[in-house]
């Protein structure tokens, strides 16, 4: 019987939730949908000295924002908790000790200075950084280098230690990855990694086995730089007796700088004036805030739709995808197996279509905040959505539509007269005056009566209609831009547009 997809996210809580981390959510997210399966959130926080507070709830709510809930986390429960690694450690240490006992691990008793002596003792211009390794432990405190009686005793005493998985000599370790095909590697170059640290936590290499095993996951996505661990992995599987239930491997592809040279990093966002978190992070030790996706006027659809398409196509032209879509038609197999370059004003391109493709009611509570944010407070909801509505054909980020609709609802404080006056004259100082009255009188205030009194008037002082709707732009909206100028006016109502046009006679 095959077995129900069960596939698993694992960041540790150390920062802010970079894209291509929520990208790895989002394939996990779509593999597990696409199979009627069941997507995981588990908190590798092992490592104590990189923990950081409020972090893993930060990663809970990118994924809320995302729309890609977990089915198991800390947060919504599930069979096979818990779902923090912290919570495990004993489970991981009882795996450890049985690994020495089958001969695979070892103690490591070498104090920092002992492993610092050691890199100085072994580095050559070959090889500049020594590894622990199938040579060079035999060099060392170990238990394969100290009698039974010395390792006995070093361990009643409670001196510190590490136990080290016994990495055998010139072995090939081959497996299937599901985007790249056979993957082997001589065992030979890797080195003893630790698997269980001094503190009795585990390190990732044990904690990732252990963990995939007991909550049965499937399938196993993650990052392209975890490869070169994956031969420890494997034999860490077949050692304790599990080779039958190891998950599907698949490494994705890095998301990688604009101009294609390493590895997207958030050094690079700051330096070249983008964000590459999900949402705000401010880090509580120094209180410094990196900018997200969220913050700066993404919407979550486009986001995750810019990321799916960042590594993978279904083979056709189509970019902009609904999650629905994506469930459907993803596959890992169309994963690339070369990194992706991030482009930003392509994410920014999809944005836009996602504002133009989106239902106004899904994003106008985040506009409105925006809104208030600058001192706008929204009192007519309809006329709101018909604004915005209006308008975001011109918008590519939400934070736009401050721009293009606050004069909607605010007169602009100041007006572009440089490109009214070269060509102002009484003549359509006259006609504005008599504009603003028969407005006054004006019976049905909407569009197309406004635009026939505007046109007949202009008429009758004999004035070309285009030399006319720019200076009635700069009164209504204060500068050149805006959708059609009878719709303003039509919007703002017909004391605001008549006030509006007063103000501006006593500024031209």
């Amino acid at each position: 019987m095959e077995k129900k997809v069960r596939v698993r996210f694992a960041p540790s809580p150390t920062g802010g939730l970079h894209l291509g981390g929520v990208r790895t959510v989002l394939y996990n997210y779509l593999f597990a949908k696409q199979h009627g399966g069941t997507f995981i959130l588990r908190i590798e926080d092992t490592d104590q000295t990189r923990y950081v507070a409020g972090a893993e709830e930060y990663i809970q709510d990118c994924l809320k924002w995302c729309d890609l809930q977990p089915d198991e986390s800390p947060l919504h429960g599930g069979e096979h908790g818990p779902y923090r690694q912290s919570e495990r450690k004993e489970t991981y240490r009882q795996y450890a000790e049985q690994l020495v006992k089958q001969g695979q691990a070892y103690y490591a008793f070498d104090t920092p200075a002992e492993l610092d002596e050691m890199r100085a003792k072994f580095k050559t211009e070959e090889n500049p950084s020594p590894q622990y390794n199938y040579v060079i432990r035999q060099q060392m405190r170990n238990s394969l280098t100290l009698t039974a009686d010395e390792v006995k005793s070093l361990l009643s005493e409670g001196t510190p230690h590490v136990v080290r998985v016994k990495m055998p000599d010139n072995d090939m370790v081959s497996f299937t990855d599901m985007i790249r095909g056979e993957v082997s590697f001589n065992s030979s170059l890797t080195d003893d990694k630790v698997l269980l640290k001094a503190d009795g936590m585990p390190t990732y290499h044990l904690a990732v086995v252990v963990d995939d095993y007991l909550m049965k996951i499937t399938h196993a996505f993650r990052g392209e730089e975890w490869l070169p661990s994956a031969p420890v992995h494997i034999l860490l599987w077949k050692y304790l007796g599990w080779s039958d239930d190891m998950p599907q491997w698949a490494h994705l592809p890095l998301i990688m700088k604009p101009d294609g040279h390493g590895k997207l990093s958030k050094r690079d966002g700051d330096r070249l004036g983008f964000p590459v978190f999900a949402m705000n992070w401010t880090d509580p030790r120094t209180n410094e805030i990196t900018k997200g996706f969220r913050e700066l006027g993404f919407l979550p659809e486009a986001f995750v739709n810019m990321l799916a398409v960042l590594g993978w196509n279904d083979g056709t032209e189509q970019e902009i995808f609904s999650i629905e879509e994506l469930i459907e038609r993803f596959s890992l197999e169309k994963v690339h197996k070369s990194g992706a370059k991030f482009d930003f004003e392509k994410a920014k391109w999809f944005n836009h279509e996602w504002i133009k493709k989106a239902p106004v009611s899904s994003y106008k509570l985040q506009v409105e905040r925006l809104f208030e944010a600058n001192g706008i407070i929204i009192e007519d909801e309809s006329k709101f959505e018909r604004v915005l509505e209006l308008v975001k054909d011109r918008c590519t980020l939400l934070t736009d539509f401050v721009h293009q609709a606050s004069f909607f609802f605010k007169a602009p404080r100041t007006l572009d007269l440089a490109s009214v006056k070269p060509k102002w004259n009484e003549d359509k100082a006259m006609f504005f005056d008599i504009l603003s009255e028969k407005f006054t009188v004006l019976e049905e205030w909407n569009t197309a009566d406004i635009e026939a009194i505007f046109k007949q008037t202009a008429a009758e002082k004999n004035i070309k209609i285009g030399e006319l709707q720019l200076p009635f732009r700069i009164m209504l909206v204060g500068e050149k831009f805006g959708p059609a100028v009878f719709d303003i006016a039509a919007l703002i109502g017909k004391e605001e547009t008549i006030n509006r046009i007063r103000f501006a006679l006593t500024q031209f």
